[in-house]
């Protein structure tokens, strides 16, 4: 197990806070990175989509005037989450600006990663992809991913069912590149358990909601502070594919939790501007580490914090 080396050395902490639709914006990402954390933001959170650039644009200007000031301490790299499936009609174009910016740190999402691979490896970026079983993790392998982020029973969005204890020594088994894992990982104990069940870096998702740079909505934040892991309801009715979403947020959509059609096939149009207020925008979603957060700090008060329960916890 290793990372690659655009990484090594990098990192205070070994985790990467996930991208999150409508929650991570380079206010986010840029915190994350100074603190020792890979930062992440899906492309099709720029709105509108010529916003992208200037969103890059920010990031890395940001980025360099902190590593200036900071020589002996740079910040960690940063990542931009490219959701590969054919509803979303921004790939392309969003595909075309990380290569013309050179964006160190690709992360694939629902489909195929082969394209993107080929075209980051170019220019010397990583790409790492995301997956819930065996069958998609050996594709991505087979597609010459640097990466593979397993997203496990728990995790928050389009989450699998499967056990990390499971996933991770299956995938072990035919991959000794570098292995993330998601689900329900809220605290720097986790942080550490993901490294010893196998995984080399973790993906921290709903804690980095309840932070005061999220650009979440206030009442998006409260809620995950309030809610358990039993306020989560496994569904497929929003996306066509199946994550996890607060109860508390489904009822006040409108929407009966009890009753709740499945969406046959996957429609992601909503992640790339839609206007349906239902789905994503007022339905949010979150992984089963809501039940251990308590509070809205700010990134560098919660990253502070991992680093010193993960050090503790290697002690």
């Amino acid at each position: 197990m290793a990372l690659p080396q655009s990484l090594q050395n990098r990192l205070s902490l070994p985790a990467i806070s996930a991208p999150m639709f409508l929650v991570s914006g380079p206010g986010l990402v840029t915190e994350v990175c100074k603190n020792g954390m890979i930062g992440s933001f899906p492309s099709v959170n720029a709105r509108p989509a010529s916003a992208f650039e200037q969103w890059v644009d920010q990031i890395e200007a940001d980025l360099a005037a902190y590593d200036a000031a900071n020589p002996d301490q740079p910040a960690a790299p940063y990542a931009v989450n490219l959701i590969v499936h054919k509803s979303n009609p921004r790939f392309p174009e969003d595909l075309e600006i990380c290569i013309k910016k050179k964006v160190p740190l690709i992360i694939t999402s629902v489909g195929h990663p082969g394209e993107v691979v080929k075209r980051v490896h170019d220019y010397g970026g990583l790409v790492f992809h995301d997956v819930t079983n065996v069958h998609h993790a050996r594709k991505a392998a087979q597609a010459g991913v640097d990466g593979i982020i397993l997203v496990c029973a728990g995790a928050g969005g389009h989450a699998g069912v499967q056990s990390p204890f499971a996933l991770v020594p299956q995938v072990r088994e035919f991959w000794d590149g570098t292995l993330i894992l998601a689900g329900a990982i809220s605290d720097g104990r986790a942080v550490r358990a993901a490294q010893v069940l196998g995984a080399d870096l973790a993906y921290m998702g709903t804690r980095f909601i309840a932070t005061k740079e999220a650009q979440a909505d206030p009442a998006f934040k409260e809620m995950i502070v309030e809610a358990e892991a039993a306020d989560l309801i496994y569904t497929d009715a929003f996306s066509g594919v199946h994550g996890n979403f607060l109860k508390p947020s489904i009822v006040r959509a409108g929407f009966d939790p009890d009753h709740l059609a499945s969406k046959a096939g996957a429609d992601l149009s909503a992640l790339a501007g839609s206007d349906d207020k239902k789905a994503w925008k007022d339905v949010w979603s979150a992984g089963q580490g809501v039940g251990s957060i308590h509070d809205q700090p700010s990134v560098a008060e919660l990253i502070g914090r991992l680093k010193s329960e993960y050090e503790e916890a290697r002690a």
